[in-house]
């Protein structure tokens, strides 16, 4: 083979790959973008039923053309806690069920609109003002680029048939041996292992095999070993992750494993039965060996979920220290999906809203009891430290997560969620220094009046349900919160005005101690500035998505 055949070969598999590659990535992105919402409510609503977990992984995987991204999100969110390992496992399968649609699409026969595709879609990309166009141009952009990329590979291909050493060097790849289709299958793993996705390799075994450079029995063994590779992925995002984490990984490595071990070992019997029942076209018998391999693997896996997840406790123990030094469920391996990782900084919001309803509990506890509460006063300074450290933490996340490339949508979510962390960090300092206020009151031996305690039980009662309603409106994305509770915001500043106005008569008829008044004014001032930052959660809060 001359200089220039090399070199052309070369170039046109690089960067057909490239484009490939650059062109599932930008498919990724577009269809997280457009089925954002969806793709969180339907992560959000995976349960213990396994069946539901597989169809979820499936679907998932579907839209985002990506396995390995479905696993690690996977991996993140069993690392968070916000899923359990049972749920882990479903919906690890049905990603890899989810991954083979990428081999139907392959196998059409339209790579030459590929490039028509991407011109059109990147002119619609590149002129359009909105979001949702810019995001489904981006789906077709990807699209366009997933089949340009292939059409270069196969134009390279080309040179492979016409020089007969390097297409005789590719026929040494035979996996009519059982010792062959190990080879086959770890050369596969390899090479998955290096591109870190099996979808690549996938389009570059059909390529091969539709140019007859390598056979079907070949392509099919290729597939079983991509097929390990791309667990790979998985395995390198638990490294620092959770015990479960690790389990979860270490199950899909699990799953891999034993289909290639079945499937080679009974290698010969499995393609008669795809060659006897399967299409003509190649590129479609290769997906359709895809498909198979993972349906039915996962098929003689389901049954045995709860089993797994036990056994998984045993092969992979718990460390014997702490494993989550962090206060937040928050997983940086979240940010490369970034519609979710906007609700996993959602759901610690959500958690600060929530510690300060309890915080406000405690202080009214206190204050109503004749004794001081040392114990609760130490939860409600625990809980103030523990909201300063939330707050920290989903700052830096959310900022990490605005410095990548994230939509136009995730972007302005991400800023009102700093505000929010803000304003709720903020009400978490104002309840406490109504407990201090109190609390030091009683140190100087005074307590408030029985009239001062009518008036701040009345105004906490007030303040209490503000917090609730706004917080209940902020779980469900209600826009119509603010309008309202209105009244009730209106409620507590006539209340705050009315205890002041008393307390002033009190004052000049020198009827109250001098440090029960600053201490009563400072509390009903504390409460006034939890209303106003309450009011302002309800200007931040995100729209409903």
């Amino acid at each position: 083979m001359d200089v220039d055949k090399l070199l052309e070969l070369a170039f046109g598999l690089t960067g057909g790959l490239g484009i490939f590659l650059l062109g599932m990535k930008n498919l990724s992105e577009g269809m997280q973008a457009v089925a954002g919402s969806s793709l969180r409510r339907m992560i959000a609503a995976v349960t213990d039923n396994r069946f539901f977990a597989v169809g979820v992984g499936t679907i998932v995987t579907t839209l985002i053309q990506s396995s390995s991204i479905t696993t690690v999100m996977v991996v993140g969110f069993v690392n968070s806690g916000i899923m359990t390992l049972a749920q882990a496992i479903g919906v690890i399968m049905g990603a890899n069920i989810g991954t083979t649609i990428t081999g139907w699409i392959i196998a059409l026969k339209i790579g030459k609109y590929g490039l028509p595709l991407l011109g059109g879609s990147a002119i619609v990309y590149l002129f359009s003002r909105g979001d949702r166009w810019r995001s489904w141009a981006m789906v077709f952009l990807g699209i366009g680029m997933v089949f340009y990329g292939l059409e270069l590979m196969k134009d390279a291909c080309k040179i492979i048939r016409e020089t007969p050493g390097f297409e005789d060097w590719f026929r040494q790849f035979s996996a009519d041996t059982y010792l062959g289709v190990l080879g086959c299958a770890m050369a596969g793993c390899l090479l998955t292992m290096l591109v870190q996705s099996s979808s690549a390799t996938l389009s570059i075994t059909i390529t091969l095999a539709t140019q007859d450079l390598i056979g079907f029995e070949t392509a099919a063994a290729l597939v079983m070993g991509e097929n390990i590779g791309t667990t790979v992925t998985a395995f390198l995002a638990t490294l620092g992750a959770t015990t479960n984490a690790r389990r979860a990984a270490f199950f899909h490595i699990l799953f891999n494993l034993i289909g290639a071990f079945w499937i080679t070992a009974a290698f010969q019997i499995y393609i008669r039965l795809l060659n006897q029942f399967g299409p003509d076209d190649t590129a479609a018998r290769i997906a359709s060996a895809h498909s198979i391999f993972n349906v039915v693997n996962t098929l003689m896996f389901l049954p045995l979920v709860p089993w797994f997840a036990r056994k998984l406790e045993v092969w992979v123990p718990s460390r014997g220290f702490r494993e989550q030094p962090r206060l937040t469920d928050l997983d940086i391996r979240m940010l490369e999906t970034p519609l979710l990782a906007a609700e996993q900084s959602r759901n610690e919001i959500l958690k600060m809203a929530e510690g300060c309803e309890k915080m406000l509990d405690w202080t009214d506890v206190i204050r109503r009891s004749e004794e001081i509460e040392d114990d609760l006063i130490l939860k409600v300074k625990q809980r103030e430290k523990i909201l300063d450290r939330i707050q920290d933490e989903v700052s830096r996340f959310v900022t990490d997560l605005l410095s990548g490339s994230v939509p136009h949508s995730v972007a302005e979510e991400c800023r009102q969620q700093l505000q929010l962390a803000n304003e709720y960090e903020s009400v978490s300092d104002y309840i406490r220094n109504i407990c201090r206020f109190d609390e030091k009151l009683r140190q100087g031996g005074n307590t408030f009046t029985e009239v001062q305690l009518g008036e701040l039980h009345q105004l906490h009662q007030q303040v209490t349900e503000y917090v609730s309603s706004i917080n209940s409106a902020l779980r469900m994305s209600d826009q119509e919160a603010a309008r309202r509770t209105e009244t009730l915001r209106r409620n507590i500043r006539q209340t705050i005005k009315d205890a002041r106005k008393r307390n002033l008569t009190d004052l000049t008829e020198n009827a109250v101690h001098p440090q029960i008044t600053v201490a009563f004014l400072n509390t009903l001032n504390a409460y006034g500035r939890v209303r106003d930052h309450i009011g302002d959660i309800t200007e931040a809060a995100p729209e409903d998505r």
